[in-house]
């Protein structure tokens, strides 16, 4: 039963899915301690240390049946996690509770499951980021030739495409793509390195060898499915590590932000609408209102993780020598709910790209009503071809063109340059002559062929080879 009298996280409830919640949960953290504990019996087991094959064994029977009750009484009890898990699990493994955590400081299962989970973490979002950007991809095929207004400044400028504009917001999710990927490959396990990272207890494990030192941690990573452990390190992994990984996060945000106020303000336009359901309510006083709440929420949500990455930023650079302990706090709120931010974000993008809606004839006719100033230069070039002075047809339309912008904001009327060139005698030019000039499809320059080349040559080739990651959609919780 959900409780109603305290608090309770937005991410719980309403935005993050089951699945990235469960890789920041208490659970896949202990059940990580214990691989890790495990993993660590039998490294050094290999290294010539009195454990046995049945203490092992016994480990990993009681591998996922963390007995909750008699860590959380002990830890009332000692004051310390990591020590409260050691003895619970030795309660359930009686023969091994004296080789659990041998060696080892509470970062080496503290730091490495972190990383683990950062990993799980980047997983998933890798995978919700694929599929975005194929919705997007497919979206900018279908509509890669439907001429649209452009801006700069918010302000009409030359003419796009449909399809042209997604490749924009899809270029910069391959980089957030790219960067995630990255994050990814960099990330590496601290190992075994100690107390204050000298792997002095180990040194008195193994008698100062240090090809076997090393081999624990090798053995170590391999177990845990890692390729490499840090060089160096003081007690804990460098926290700069996490401000990394933030920044990658808030880079997709970055990237959602911009799409969402785009299409908050091509919904305002008409032209284009996020998904709206049969039986949603835009407004409690309006009935007639299509709000997009969803991109308002994207946004929202991408505020707050932009503004999260400050947290590992300053956690990083306020760490004394080997560490401090006021990274903790910090970390652990800051660093899930930067992935948790992350996860709703792409489940928010997913359900919008998988029904984006578009109006042409609402598109096409903001085109033809800003159009005629854009065809200004080629209705000059061709009565210069009828023997039309340049500098005066320039001079013409310039006044033609405030004469016809005053009447659509002063008057509120529509764009009547084309009568007004039309009606001029020093253009003798027809009305199917200055038709001609004003078909949209000759002013979207490359976009069509841009977008081919864009998604041919860029985008297909990354998702056909993750095309096992495809084909998820996501359900908004409220």
């Amino acid at each position: 039963m959900r409780s109603h009298d305290r608090y309770i996280s937005p991410f719980q409830t309403r935005y993050a899915s089951e699945e990235m919640q469960y890789i920041f949960s208490e659970d896949n953290k202990f059940k990580t301690w214990r691989r890790l504990w495990i993993a660590l019996a039998r490294a050094e087991q290999r290294q010539g240390l009195p454990i046995t094959d049945q203490q092992i064994a016994e480990l990993e029977a009681h591998r996922d049946e963390i007995n909750y009750e008699v860590a959380e009484a002990r830890e009332k009890e000692v004051r310390h996690d990591v020590m409260s898990h050691v003895y619970a699990y030795g309660v359930q493994c009686p023969a091994a509770k004296g080789i659990i955590h041998l060696g080892a400081t509470s970062c080496y299962v503290g730091d490495n499951t972190d990383i683990i989970v950062i990993r799980q973490a980047l997983t998933a979002v890798r995978r919700k980021l694929l599929n975005v950007i194929a919705l997007l991809a497919d979206f900018a095929e279908k509509y890669r030739e439907m001429p649209a207004l452009a801006y700069t400044h918010l302000q009409p400028a030359q003419l796009t495409t449909v399809g042209k504009r997604a490749t924009l917001w899809l270029n910069e999710l391959m980089m957030d793509l790219e960067e995630v990927d990255h994050r990814i490959g960099s990330l590496a396990l601290l190992g075994s390195k100690g107390t204050t990272g000298t792997q002095a207890s180990f040194v008195e494990l193994l008698d100062g060898d240090d090809a076997r030192i090393k081999a624990i941690e090798d053995d170590i990573a391999a177990e845990m499915g890692f390729e490499k452990v840090v060089p160096v390190s003081g007690q804990t992994y460098s926290r700069k590590v996490d401000a990394m990984v933030l920044n990658a996060l808030a880079g997709i945000a970055q990237s959602a932000m911009k799409f969402a106020n785009d299409l908050r303000i091509l919904q305002n336009f008409k032209e284009m609408e996020e998904p709206f359901e049969a039986h949603q309510i835009g407004s409690s006083a309006m009935p007639y209102k299509r709000n997009p709440m969803r991109s308002e929420r994207i946004c929202a949500l991408a505020r707050y993780l932009m503004v999260d990455v400050l947290n590992p930023a300053f956690t990083a650079g306020t760490q004394w020598f080997e560490r401090t302990l006021d990274d903790s706090a910090n970390k652990r709120i800051a660093v899930a709910e930067g992935f948790l931010a992350a996860d709703a974000i792409l489940n928010i993008m997913l359900n919008v790209c998988d029904g984006l809606v578009v109006y042409p004839k609402v598109v096409r006719a903001r085109v033809l009503n800003e159009l005629p100033f854009m065809a200004t230069e080629n209705i000059m070039m061709q009565a210069v071809k009828k023997g039309g002075d340049r500098q005066e047809l320039h001079e013409r339309l310039r006044r033609h063109s405030i004469a016809a912008g005053k009447v659509v904001k002063e008057e509120g009327g529509r764009n009547d340059l084309i009568e007004r060139v039309l009606a001029d005698p020093a253009f003798q030019l027809s009305e199917a002559e200055v038709t001609e000039l004003l078909k949209p499809e000759d002013f979207i320059g490359r976009a069509p062929r841009q977008v081919e080349e864009f998604l041919d040559g860029v985008v297909r080739p990354v998702l056909a080879a993750n095309r096992e990651l495809l084909g998820e959609r996501a359900e908004l919780s409220v």
